[in-house]
């Protein structure tokens, strides 16, 4: 079946077409027409209305949304954060968990893989686990009472039960670099987050494996003119892959701008750390069995400190738009290019002949009005 999306402003990695349509036949994109084109026929034709039209949003750091936490360990939560995730415009999201105890993790584990033998939608290629590994000192919202030094063995036998794709960690900790080594060599991407690491720790780390800094300057080690720290580290680099949450509180504007300026689109993940509370109205939540309180759309624990975010993906993109004034084309390397790069995925994360059909239309204030995934629609407002 040929279904010909038209009337669209087209916005991909390095591409802006006005008034531009795309053909897509089993779920990938066949062609991309300029403005003014001739259009083929086609066996469905979906008038976008002038709105744009982007690759669908991979969220590769998401615990909840909706009243659901991945570490509800069921496939229902799994679905309820689908769900949300698909307002949002987010065609696949990485399954975040929390610091928690070795059978809640499992039980994540059997879920997801439970979830992924039929289609439900939204994907969810795998987990994300952040923690157990990770420095007491800067566990943030992490559950203390689980904390525990770099241990590959329960990777290795999580990975068997559902695919492992991103851990976050504490590269200081003993036994650290070692295992960076050996999760890499299974496919793992490894982050460093929840971490006072120095310079010369990201060096050692970075050389065994390591691919990304979690919620850039959000419980990491900042930068100081005699020890620049996991922040300076990142903006050093050329290569690492940088996690940023877009929603104003975790980064401010000016942070947001030096990150975009000096990181550039090319290396940056925009993520939501969304909770379970993401979607809800304010009020008490709970997370890894910490209290939580929401208010303002801000989650926090009742120490105070930031609890992770209840951001809605696209919005994260009005921001960095208002922001930093840089062109779509270029912020929304950031959405999902970038992400299907690290991640291995050679098909997703753009609008081009080859590419899978996941993608979004936004109005003009950036809300999501329809979501489709293997070019079949999954969301309509």
């Amino acid at each position: 079946m040929k279904t010909l999306i038209k009337n669209a402003h087209i916005i991909s990695p390095g591409i802006d077409i006005e008034n531009g349509a795309a053909l897509v036949e089993d779920g990938k994109f066949v062609q991309v027409y300029d403005t003014g084109a001739e259009l083929p026929a086609a066996d469905e034709t979906i008038d976008a209305g002038g709105k744009m039209m982007m690759p669908g949003f991979i969220d590769v750091h998401s615990h909840g949304a909706g009243g659901a936490d991945t570490c509800d360990g069921t496939v229902d939560a799994l679905k309820k954060i689908a769900e949300c995730k698909a307002r949002e415009g987010v065609t696949s999201y990485i399954a975040t968990t929390l610091t928690l105890g070795y059978d809640t993790l499992e039980k994540v584990m059997y879920a997801v893989a439970e979830y992924n033998k039929q289609p439900h939608g939204i994907k969810i290629p795998g987990v994300h686990l952040e923690g157990p590994f990770v420095n007491p000192k800067m566990a943030g919202a992490q559950n203390p009472e689980f904390l525990k030094n770099p241990d590959y063995e329960i990777v290795e036998h999580l990975n068997k039960i559902a695919p492992v794709k991103i851990i976050t960690m504490a590269i200081e900790l003993e036994g650290a670099v070692d295992f960076i080594a050996k999760a890499s060599a299974l496919g793992v991407r490894c982050s460093a987050g929840h971490s006072a690491a120095t310079n010369a720790q990201f060096k050692a780390a970075k050389a065994a494996g390591l691919a990304h800094l979690t919620h850039f300057c959000n419980q990491m080690s900042p930068l100081h003119h005699r020890e620049i720290g996991l922040v300076g580290s990142g903006l050093l680099d050329s290569t690492v892959k940088v996690e940023v949450i877009c929603d104003t509180v975790h980064l401010c504007p000016n942070m947001l701008a030096l990150a975009f300026k000096v990181l550039t689109p090319e290396r940056i993940m925009m993520i939501t750390d969304s909770l379970a509370c993401s979607g809800l109205p304010d009020g008490p939540s709970s997370l890894g069995g910490l209290p939580i309180m929401v208010k303002n759309g801000e989650a926090r624990l009742m120490s105070g400190n930031l609890a992770g975010s209840t951001l809605n993906y696209s919005l994260g993109i009005r921001n960095i738009r208002k922001i930093t004034g840089l062109p779509l084309s270029e912020i929304v390397k950031a959405t999902s290019w970038n992400q299907a790069q690290s991640l291995g995925y050679t098909d997703l994360g753009k609008i081009a002949p080859g590419f899978t059909a996941d993608f979004v239309l936004l109005g003009d204030d950036f809300l999501v009005t329809h979501t489709y995934v293997d070019g079949k629609l999954v969301y309509a407002k």
